[in-house]
């Protein structure tokens, strides 16, 4: 699998099916990967009612729009799956292995959905999203942490 790369992107969606894209990168390397998206987990958790921290200096990074959210489920679970060294592994092994890693919070209260995701492209893999939490695969592994499910 050297010669994939690897991208991922930060999605919203409402209840009423519209979709937001937040932000994304394409990077060279899984850990890259990894490492973008629990920036970005942190940055819209730590972003809660506050500002945001710097913009990262590193690998033509550009990180994720603020989203508000309106209970404090959301940035619980972003801060626990970026705190959560297993999870991490989790995440890198599905990487390690071509599959998509997803982590979805939800903020009951408006019926929103914030998806982080991280997934291998390459001539043999398509450009496009993985399939969303909840959906029919047969790839990927949720990583919803299990304080944020969806009722």
């Amino acid at each position: 699998m050297r010669d994939l790369e690897y991208v991922a992107a930060v999605t919203a969606t409402t209840g009423g099916g519209g979709a937001l894209w937040l932000g994304g990168i394409a990077v060279p390397h899984r850990r890259l990967v990894l490492r973008w998206l629990r920036r970005q987990a942190l940055r819209l958790a730590d972003g809660h009612g506050r500002d945001l921290p710097p913009a990262s200096p590193w690998l033509r990074a550009r990180d994720v729009r603020q989203i508000t959210f309106h209970g404090s489920d959301p940035p619980k679970g972003l801060r626990a799956w970026a705190d959560d060294e297993g999870r991490q592994d989790e995440a890198l092994h599905a990487l390690e292995s071509g599959r998509p890693a997803l982590l979805t919070v939800v903020d009951p209260a408006v019926g929103l959905h914030v998806t982080l995701a991280g997934w291998p492209v390459g001539p043999d893999r398509p450009l496009a999203t993985p399939v969303p939490p909840g959906e029919p695969s047969s790839q990927g592994r949720d990583l919803t942490p299990c304080c944020s499910a969806p009722p």
